[in-house]
């Protein structure tokens, strides 16, 4: 075991302040949405293309072999990395090789069981043997990926997005860049395996230069008990996330195939990419940042209202636009009439993915405040209806039975809202008023104007009259203040 560094050389000892805090939150919040709208745009271009060179059953394929490997990729940490993000006290160089050493041991039995399960796999879900190789690729990046655990934190605790967004954008830019230039030269499946590998690789050499942590072995018996403590249950119910999405993919892949399979990933992929966009980024700074503040409630419910206010603001509109315009669009572009089936889908998931930067921001903040327990509850509660509801749906109706089942489960996130302020009296007007109106408004308009949208230009015309009338909502609702107080919050770091 090589010898410890003196634990002033961690970057965590350093006091954070509350304003250190918010400054270094809302510059986190800036640098990842404005970079990764960036990459987001790759990602939209890179999806239309493979959308455009792959069939259903390909997307079907790809879906179901990232499930089972995402299915190991859980037990991975046992949920060590967030326990050390949400610990309140310092970090010290034990906690850190335990870590590190306890999830190399568990990633690397993960991969033989993985290996040694191959033609049992194969056997029962009938993969081919670029399936296969695929699903050799996303387990050779889970261990990758690992390797990169450490460094991560140390940057997310510190809150330094800044830094920890480079790799992250690169990976992204990789994969698309990979992914279609390959899927253009017909390779199919193959095409997302020389992606993934590609993307792995990338992140983990970017990652060591941003921030070059020595990897070291090592073990404490009671740095490992403090961390599970909140680790255990904080992966139990990343575990039960893993269950309820994607053992219900392996499931609904016996259920309605391959092209069933590829309709509801494509809807899922599109109304999830507002979400990549903006929640994703938010959540991230959030649960750092609403861990620090966990000590100050009356701060944390102004910082909770802030952020849902934004990110609905932000979220609402594009989800929106895609559900009213995509109907034209799959008509109007070429080869694209294969997708009109995953339409119906694609207005299931937009609803679904309303709720979901509500219900994760939301039980985010749970866990920063440590109530795990209460964010098991909701878990399981998620989990049983999907394993009620969409079996019996996809049953009886198929795709389209799963896509409605999506709905009704998403509709029992008003759950969260109501946990959550048994803690926190968050005010819902501050955090909903502003954007569910102007989102009202938005849609009236494109419901009456939509039938007008029959060329990519008249397209491109009501997107953005629409994005008028949502500003003009937002502006006669807040007022020019609201657009200097952002502007100011954004750069100063004041809430």
């Amino acid at each position: 075991m090589l010898p410890q560094q003196p634990e002033a050389q961690t970057p965590l000892e350093s006091a954070i302040d509350v304003e250190q805090i918010k400054h270094r939150s809302v510059k986190g919040v800036a640098a990842l949405i404005s970079r990764t709208f960036v990459v987001q745009l790759i990602s939209f271009a890179a999806t239309f293309g493979l959308t455009v060179f792959l069939d259903p059953s390909v997307y079907g394929i790809f879906f179901l072999v990232s499930a089972v490997v995402n299915f190991l990729a859980y037990f991975s940490d046992i949920g060590l990395a967030a326990a050390l993000v949400q610990k309140k006290d310092k970090v010290t160089d034990q906690d850190l090789s335990t870590t590190f050493t306890v999830q190399q041991g568990i990633v690397i039995t993960l991969l033989l069981l993985l290996f040694v399960g191959t033609p049992f796999i194969r056997t029962n879900f009938h993969l081919n043997s670029a399936a296969v190789y695929l699903m050799w690729s996303l387990g050779i990046s889970l261990f990758l990926s690992s390797l990169k655990t450490i460094p991560s934190i140390l940057l997310e605790r510190d809150l330094q997005f800044n830094k920890l967004v480079i790799p992250q954008i690169a990976e992204t830019i990789v994969f698309n860049l990979v992914a279609v230039f390959f899927a253009w030269k017909g390779l199919g499946i193959t095409a997302f395996t020389l992606a993934i590998l590609a993307r792995s690789l990338t992140g983990l050499v970017l990652v060591y230069l941003i921030f070059p942590w020595r990897p070291r072995f090592g073990f404490s018996k009671d740095a490992l008990s403090r961390l599970l403590k909140f680790g255990l249950p904080f992966q139990a119910n990343s575990f039960l996330a893993v269950i309820k999405d994607d053992g219900m993919t392996v499931v609904l892949g016996k259920l309605i195939g391959a092209d069933g399979l590829g309709y509801l990933g494509w809807a899922s992929r599109w109304a999830g990419l507002p979400l990549r966009i903006f929640m994703d980024n938010v959540t991230k700074v959030a649960f750092p940042a609403f861990s620090r503040l966990q000590h100050d409630k009356v701060r944390l419910a102004k910082a909770i209202e802030l952020s849902l206010k934004y990110l609905t603001l932000s979220t609402f509109p594009i989800l929106i636009g895609m559900a009213l315009l995509a109907n034209p669009l799959v008509h109007i572009i070429p080869r694209y009439l294969k997708w009109l089936p995953a339409l119906i889908p694609l207005y299931f998931y937009v609803y679904n993915s309303a709720w979901a930067c509500v219900s994760t921001s939301l039980t985010n903040t749970l866990n920063a405040l440590g109530k795990i327990k209460t964010t098991s509850k909701l878990m399981i509660m998620w989990v049983v209806l999907t394993w009620l509801l969409m079996p019996v749906l996809g049953w009886y109706r198929g795709y389209l039975g799963v896509s409605l089942a999506v709905g009704l489960i998403a509709t029992s996130s008003v759950v969260t809202v109501i946990a959550v302020r048994r803690h926190i009296k968050f005010s819902l007007s501050a955090s909903f008023r502003t954007s569910l109106i102007s989102s009202a408004a938005m849609t009236i308009f494109l419901v009456f104007s939509s039938r007008f949208a029959t060329n990519i230009l008249s397209i491109g015309v009501l997107t953005i009259s629409s994005t008028i009338v949502y500003l003009g909502a937002v502006y006669l609702l807040e007022g020019k203040e609201f657009l200097k107080a952002t502007l100011s919050y954004f750069k100063s770091g004041h809430a």
